[in-house]
């Protein structure tokens, strides 16, 4: 009977709870019966050994149950385990949204590039971030949206372009496969492009400035900048830069094209005509 109780978890945890209540009972009645001078020393004792019986019966049963309680404690931390993997994408964007508003790198109307993907910042919640696609070639936004998950940003390079909301550097370059001199057009080619840009010019250069405290760098600009080179095959080459409002840069591309263009023609029929008269 015994053995059996020293092997029975329960019944054996069972049995040092009765023993301890037991010998708890007993040293209550000893000391009850007992009449002496020293009444508040006794009940002190017997206080301290009910501690004491109380100390020892928990060793008692966390030694019975070790086994049992290390089998839970396993358990538990396997449950944790497969919840923390099961829910790493969700954890990882509240990470990131934490990130996000903790550094304030970018706010809701923002233009950012994220990995190569540009927008403008429509919505940050706890685990994505909505940007409104933007064609950098046009400035425009697009019909598509962008979803970037919070965990990204943390790990990704953010690029805030909200500087070229408004203005913007904007480069286009225009080949000519003739083979003909174009330098003369340059000074005229020029004094187009600075008409063109009169009007914001005053406006582009203070914008311009803030920019460059900002960045701490210099920029492009404001002033047009024109560059005439030739390509790797013998080509005539045009590299027009402008400082402008970010709306103007594809009405301001498609004029100077359109001026060059008209400028080419008239010297290709030019020299053509110098070379039928040097030849008659």
């Amino acid at each position: 009977m015994l053995v059996e109780i020293l092997n029975h978890t329960a019944l054996l945890s069972v049995a040092i709870l009765l023993v301890a209540a037991l010998i708890k009972f007993l040293i209550s009645v000893l000391a009850r019966k007992t009449r002496s001078r020293k009444q508040r020393e006794n009940k002190h004792i017997s206080q301290s050994i009910r501690h004491v019986i109380n100390l020892i019966s928990v060793l008692l049963l966390l030694l019975i149950w070790s086994a049992e309680i290390q089998n839970f404690a396993l358990s538990i931390a396997a449950f944790a385990v497969a919840i923390v993997l099961a829910m790493r994408e969700f954890i990882q964007s509240i990470i990131g949204f934490l990130y996000l508003i903790s550094t304030r790198p970018f706010r809701e109307g923002d233009w950012i590039q994220i990995d190569g993907d540009c927008g403008e910042v429509a919505e940050i919640d706890w685990v994505k971030t909505r940007l409104l696609e933007i064609d950098m070639k046009t400035y425009q936004i697009t019909r598509r949206t962008i979803s970037v998950p919070n965990s990204k940003l943390v790990i990704s390079t953010i690029k805030n372009l909200n500087f070229i909301k408004r203005y913007v550097t904007h480069s286009f370059t225009i080949v000519k496969t003739e083979n003909y001199n174009g330098f003369p057009l340059y000074d005229e080619l020029l004094n187009r492009a600075n008409l063109y840009c009169e009007e914001f010019s005053e406006v582009a250069a203070r914008y311009n400035s803030i920019i460059e405290r900002k960045l701490d760098a210099v920029i492009s600009g404001p002033e047009p900048e024109i560059r005439f080179s030739t390509t790797d095959i013998g080509d005539f080459r045009v590299r027009i830069t402008l400082f402008c409002p970010t709306e103007l840069a594809l009405s301001l591309e498609h004029k100077l094209t359109s001026d060059f263009m008209k400028m080419w023609y008239e010297l290709k029929i030019k020299t053509d005509g110098e070379n039928k008269a040097g030849q008659g």
